[in-house]
Order: C-alpha cells, then sequence, then structure tokens
C-alpha cells in the first residue's frame, strides 16, 4: 500500500491555481485562434466566423473567472458576507457554457461568504455527477448561522463522482492533482463554515449534495 500524500500549503496552493487555469485556458486558447485567423485570413466569411469566435470565447472566459474569484477567491475580508443575488450572477453565467441548464431557487439574501463559496464548490462537484448533462436546482433553507445548503444534480448515467466523499472528508489518499484539489478545498470550506457535506445517490438519473448543521449542532438548536 503506498503511504499517504503529504500536503504542503505551497502544494495546495499551486494545485487551486492549476485548478482555476485549468477552466480558463480553453475559452483564453480560443480567443487567441480567432485573432490568428483574423491576422492570416482575407476571407470576410472567416473574418466574420473569427471575430464571432472571439466574441464567444471572451464571454465565456469572463464568467469562468468572475465565478472563479468567488469561489475560490477572499471575497472581501474575514468574517465578510456575501450576497446570494451574486453567487446567482456568476453561476448562471458560468453555466451558460456547460451540458447543464441550472434552476437557482435560494431566494437572495446576505451569508457568510464560507458558505456562499462552497455552494459554488458545491455546484461544481454537481457537475462532475451528471458529465453528459442535465440540471441541477439549487436551494438554500433553514435559518444562520448554519443553513441547509442543497443541490440536486438529474441527468443520464448520473454517478457519484470517484473519490469525492473521501476528499471532502479531507482524505488525500496516495494521489493528489488539480482535479482532486476542489472537493478537497470545499471539503476544508465546510469545515470552516461548520457544515457537513453529504453525498448521496437517490436513483437512476439524481445525486445530491447537501452541506448541513452536524447532528449534534441540529441537537443543540432544538
Amino acid at each position: 500500500m503506498s503511504d499517504p500524500v503529504k500536503f504542503e500549503a505551497l502544494d495546495f496552493a499551486a494545485l487551486l491555481c492549476s485548478r482555476v487555469c485549468h477552466d480558463i485556458i480553453s475559452p483564453v486558447g480560443a480567443i487567441t485562434n480567432g485573432i490568428e485567423v483574423l491576422d492570416e485570413e482575407d476571407s470576410e466569411e472567416m473574418k466574420a466566423f473569427a471575430f464571432d469566435l472571439i466574441r464567444k470565447s471572451a464571454r465565456t472566459a469572463s464568467a469562468k473567472l468572475q465565478f472563479a474569484r468567488l469561489a475560490f477567491g477572499a471575497a472581501g475580508s474575514a468574517g465578510a458576507e456575501v450576497d446570494l443575488g451574486d453567487a446567482e450572477t456568476v453561476a448562471k453565467r458560468y453555466m451558460e457554457s456547460e451540458k447543464a441548464e441550472i434552476d437557482w431557487q435560494a431566494v437572495r439574501r446576505l451569508l457568510p461568504k464560507n458558505q456562499v463559496k462552497l455552494l459554488l464548490n458545491l455546484l461544481l462537484m454537481s457537475l462532475q455527477a451528471i458529465p453528459r448533462g442535465g440540471k441541477v436546482v439549487i436551494t438554500v433553507t433553514g435559518d444562520l448561522p448554519l443553513p441547509t445548503l442543497r443541490i440536486e444534480a438529474t441527468g443520464p448515467a448520473a454517478r457519484i463522482p470517484p473519490r469525492i466523499v473521501e476528499l471532502l472528508k479531507g482524505d488525500l489518499g496516495d494521489h493528489m492533482d488539480a482535479h482532486a484539489i476542489q472537493p478537497y478545498y470545499a471539503g476544508a470550506l465546510a469545515r470552516a463554515a461548520g457544515l457537513e457535506i453529504d453525498v448521496a445517490k437517490t436513483d437512476e438519473t439524481t445525486v445530491i449534495f447537501e452541506a448541513k448543521a452536524p447532528v449534534a449542532a441540529e441537537v443543540a438548536t432544538s
């Protein structure tokens, strides 16, 4: 059996940056390709195609950057709150380039930044659960300080992504890469926010991601 991977703060930062770059590099590369076509082609048809490619790719790159800024960035000072309306905006723009559609049902209100960041990270994981597309429904219920964040992902060939449950618990196993860092980060966000994440496949087409108060906290407040 391999030894568990040792994970330093610098490794964490590097892998998280790689994860962000992974989303951005494709639309930025498409913009570069479009500019090259404009430089090399005289055909008006090809130029129109290049301009269309550049416009669409620029929108996608901007949407992914804004999403990453809120999902992974500082999002204000320590203890700051974030408007769920802002999260809805960046999530819907991000989803324009994804296979699945989004149904955002969370009522607009202020939540602690780590809870909002966690919600957006749950969205990313839910897309891994329905790789062939489908629909994700987002709800936030309950009162502060520990509301319930829930995403229901429905689509053909739905599945619980490999290793995701272990990574959410902070179990790195013997391998860590830019793909695994995101659920690991989501688990760290949940612990910082005082929430526990449950992932369950309810039928052949649906996987539910839910972050909620630990049982002990629910009993204490009841």
